[in-house]
């Protein structure tokens, strides 16, 4: 009987170095080619946020037949292309005419540069600065010729400006020449962005079609001892992770659209742009929104600081309601990551890939939570007991 169970354990362990060396063989693969993985990490998060919707559809019966996962794929593609191309018709030009509109507000501003009215933004940039107590004067050349100072340090405004100017347009004349090389290398990215897009979409499609079969295959490289452990680790991750990716979705959507109510609400300029930046911003979470709101508040005080005021309260408004109802309603608690880990997750993602990286971080973060929390609850019981008992 003895002799038996040391055959077994020898058995064991072999079967853990044998498992154990290919996924040291995955990891030195994905180590070595981790430049090409972003399409692919790309490609699973879109897999993951649609098999749901997948699932449902191969629930529905046609003629008594179940509808194949390709065909639900297909379907989703084509709602997706749709409402991609009503975008593209409905507000395309929105935004085109809020553009258009800011580069001609800027034409405007700068051509009203005149002496006269640089000498009165002068005058007023002088009295704040005085009513601060800051000695500084603001002179014009004629004043600077005839020694004219504010008792403090004096400042020629409209020379700097017009150097300022000068700079620029020297700038655009040396650069000129390289239009041709900027636009090819911009006709370049796009086709290069619409490729890989199509791509993207196409190894999403496979993973959806095969999900069952990868989640097996990767399954089936852990032994058959863990297999209870492994399904309730993916059960905790699918859980995290579906609360992070899907309830963030979520929550762009609603931050988008009463971001947009709020600016058209209290008259703010290019309503639309703003609310899209928002929507598109929000996406990272902290950052994001710190960062868009930070031009919705600047354009709503130019046009007064009552407004200015008002827009920052709404969007203070909105962040209260994600951070008290939206985030424990649509993401859960089994979704929760504390502030801190999603600030560093942010950062680490940021200074590794960029604002790809930054986008993929908190997804990363929360499965990588997730196992570490559940190896600490599986390594001490009675810590999993207590926490139950709170719940």
């Amino acid at each position: 009987m003895q002799h038996h169970e040391l055959d077994l354990l020898a058995q064991r362990r072999k079967r853990f170095y044998i498992l154990a060396g290919l996924w040291l063989v995955i990891a030195t693969i994905l180590f070595f080619f981790r430049s090409v993985l972003l399409p692919f990490a790309g490609a699973a998060l879109i897999a993951y946020l649609v098999h749901p919707l997948v699932t449902r559809l191969t629930r529905v019966q046609v003629r008594g037949h179940a509808i194949p996962r390709w065909v639900g794929i297909l379907l989703i593609y084509s709602g997706f292309f749709l409402v991609l191309y009503l975008f593209f018709i409905a507000m395309v030009p929105q935004l085109y005419q809020e553009l258009a509109r800011i580069s001609r507000d800027g034409v405007t501003f700068l051509n009203s540069l005149t002496p006269e009215r640089i000498h009165v933004l002068a005058d007023r940039v002088e009295d704040w600065l005085r009513a601060k107590g800051i000695p500084v004067a603001l002179a014009t050349p004629e004043e600077m010729r005839n020694g004219v100072s504010g008792g403090g340090v004096t400042v020629d405004l409209e020379k700097i400006l017009q150097d300022v100017a000068a700079q620029l347009t020297g700038l655009m004349r040396q650069h000129l020449g390289d239009i041709v090389t900027v636009s090819r290398h911009i006709i370049t990215s796009v086709v290069a962005g619409v490729f890989m897009t199509f791509f993207i979409l196409m190894v999403a499609a496979f993973f959806s079609i095969d999900a069952h079969a990868v989640v097996g295959y990767f399954t089936s490289l852990l032994p058959a001892e863990y297999g209870t452990d492994s399904q309730r680790l993916l059960e905790r991750i699918d859980r995290s992770l579906s609360g992070v990716v899907r309830g963030q979705v979520t929550i762009c959507v609603v931050n988008g659209t009463l971001t947009f109510l709020g600016l058209v609400l209290f008259g703010v300029k290019f309503a639309f742009l703003l609310a899209t930046v928002a929507t598109v911003f929000s996406l990272i979470p902290i950052f994001g929104t710190i960062l868009s709101s930070v031009p919705i508040v600047l354009i709503a005080l130019a046009d007064g600081f009552q407004k200015g005021v008002a827009i920052l309260l709404w969007i203070i408004g909105i962040h209260a309601l994600e951070a008290y109802f939206l985030n424990p309603k649509i993401m859960g608690q089994a979704a929760r990551i504390h502030p801190v880990i999603v600030a560093f997750s942010l950062i680490a993602g940021e200074t590794t890939f960029g604002l790809v990286g930054a986008l993929f971080a908190v997804p990363v973060a929360s499965i990588i939570v997730a196992c570490f929390d559940y190896a600490r609850l599986k390594a001490q019981p009675h810590v999993a007991e207590a926490s139950l008992e709170v719940k």
